[in-house]
Order: C-alpha cells, then sequence, then structure tokens
C-alpha cells in the first residue's frame, strides 16, 4: 500500500527501472519507489508513460489517472487481477442482503447531509434547509431527501445563481475533486477484493464505479469545504488541483480521533463492507473537519 500522491504537470518520461518509477523532464531526473505511490495523476497531455511502468503500478494497486487537453480527468487504470480478490469474496458480493443495504444506504445519506450542515455551519451560513431536509429522511431515502438536500446547499453554499452543471471554474474545480475522491473509494474497493461495479444505490450500466459513487457521498464535503475557502478563483490554476490532490492529506476528525483523510477512508471502506457482509451488526460513522490543512501532506509534484 502506497502513501505519497504524484501528479505529473509537464511532459515528462515516466519509465520503470529496478522497482522504482524514472520521471525524466527538461528539469532533471527523478526516481520514486513504486511501493510508495498510492496515486498517480498525469495532469498533463504531454507526457509518455511505458507499458512496463503501467503493469509495475498496477501489480502495486496504485490508481493512475488521466486529464484530457482541457486538463480535466477523463479515465483511470482498473487492474483486473487485485490481490486479495477471490470468487467467495464476489459471491457474496452479488447475494448481499437488500435490508442491510438500505440500511447502509440510509447512513450514507445521513452522515453526509451533517457533513453539509457542518460545512455551513463553518462558514457562518443558514443550513435550516438542510437540516430540513435531513430531519424528513426515511430508510433507504425514499423520498430523496440527499437531492433535495443538494440543490439547496450548493446555493447557500456557493450563491443563488449557482447552478451545479454549468461550465463555471467552481464547477470543474469541484467534477476533479470528487475525481480523486472516487479513485480513493475504488482502489480501496479492489484492495479489499470486491467489484466497485456493483452498487448498493447506484446501478448505472454505464458506470463501472456505481460502489464508489455510493460509498464516498458522505466525503463529497471535505472537496466543497477547500473549495468554498477558495472560491474566488478565475482561473482552474495547477496550484488548484495541486490542492485538490493534497485534500487527501486533509487532517480530520474521524470517529473520535484525529486521521489523514485517506486514512479515514480506508477505515470506512473496510467497515461497510463489513456490514454488508453481515460481519458487524453496527458501525461508528462520524467525521468532521479540523479546520486546517496540514502542512506535512505527503505529496510530490513533478
Amino acid at each position: 500500500m502506497g502513501w505519497r500522491s504524484v501528479i505529473i504537470t509537464q511532459h515528462a518520461k515516466l519509465t520503470y527501472s529496478m522497482n522504482m518509477m524514472i520521471v525524466q523532464t527538461r528539469d532533471g531526473i527523478n526516481q520514486i519507489p513504486i511501493n510508495d505511490i498510492n496515486l498517480l495523476l498525469i495532469s498533463t497531455s504531454q507526457a509518455v508513460i511505458t507499458s512496463a511502468l503501467i503493469s509495475k503500478l498496477s501489480e502495486n494497486q496504485t490508481k493512475v489517472i488521466f486529464v484530457d487537453d482541457k486538463y480535466q480527468p477523463v479515465s483511470e487504470t482498473v487492474d483486473y487481477y487485485p490481490g486479495s480478490r477471490d470468487l467467495k469474496k464476489m459471491k457474496c458480493q452479488f447475494t448481499w442482503d437488500a435490508k442491510r443495504k438500505q440500511i447502509l444506504w440510509t447512513k450514507i445519506v445521513n452522515l453526509k447531509l451533517k457533513n453539509q450542515i457542518a460545512v455551513l455551519k463553518n462558514y457562518k451560513l443558514d443550513y435550516q434547509k438542510v437540516q430540513n431536509e435531513l430531519d424528513q429522511l426515511e430508510v433507504d431515502d425514499i423520498t430523496n431527501r440527499e437531492a433535495a438536500a443538494a440543490r439547496k446547499y450548493f446555493m447557500i453554499l456557493f450563491g443563488k445563481n449557482f447552478v451545479r452543471r454549468n461550465s463555471s471554474v467552481i464547477n470543474a474545480a469541484l467534477d476533479y475533486g470528487y475525481v480523486i475522491l472516487l479513485s480513493s473509494f475504488d482502489r480501496e474497493i479492489a484492495v479489499n477484493g470486491y467489484l466497485s461495479y456493483i452498487g448498493i444505490h447506484h446501478h448505472s450500466v454505464e458506470n463501472q464505479f456505481n460502489l464508489g459513487s455510493d460509498l464516498m457521498e458522505p466525503f463529497r464535503p471535505f472537496v466543497d469545504y477547500w473549495i468554498k475557502a477558495h472560491e474566488k478563483i478565475t482561473e482552474f490554476s495547477p496550484d488548484i488541483k495541486y490542492g485538490l490532490v493534497e485534500l487527501l492529506s486533509l487532517e480530520i476528525n474521524f470517529n473520535g480521533r484525529k486521521t489523514l483523510l485517506t486514512n479515514a477512508i480506508s477505515d470506512y471502506v473496510r467497515d461497510c463492507l463489513r456490514f454488508l457482509n453481515d460481519e458487524i451488526d453496527d458501525f461508528d460513522m462520524e467525521m468532521n473537519i479540523t479546520n486546517e490543512v496540514p502542512n506535512n501532506a505527503l505529496n510530490d509534484n513533478v
């Protein structure tokens, strides 16, 4: 398991040698141990990567994300055969109890709305409309309070004229941050030996990351929280992209202890899967921000 996020932002050649990723740029040569890399974000279309390196990164279960000419993430690597996957786990996933899936989805939506409220409180904004939606939440969110709350939440957070799906810089940053977040969940699901295709609420045939999309929902507000602090940005600059990747090293309070966001994701995904597998009957789902981004974020930008 790696711990480092590496971002490639300029013309570079990425190769493999002696369990090291070799990065050649106009500024020189960098060597990074394969085992250290949790996420490789190739944030330029001017980089060249060898198949040997992609193979070794896959063996290490490192997520590799590629961007398009507009610098938006467009694809990521998905390992065929994660080392921990076995037929027993896959059969179990296909037969997860419907009631447990409903209960888990209710817990997920509940925590997402609570975290949205926490973000609004942090910026001293009116949170009552989101609180009202939370108060109406039912099992399996059959009345779709999640969507109703989202519409109100974003307009409160970014202004009454904010439209979530337009081409603004804020939306570009939100989408970028969510992709980084989703890749972390997909990786944890694969590491635990399960398929991200099979979700508990999302069931789109066009989404190969349905389960990751489900489980990540309570963590989206951490992206919103960071972007709100930078909402006056006029350009989706490299610094903003760096910050969104480094968000994985945000220190949060998780189930009564301080930890990095990436570590909380690991614990949370594992508990969700254990609950769905009937291995535990309940588990804690409490988290909040500590109002600071640690200076010791373990990331490298090339």
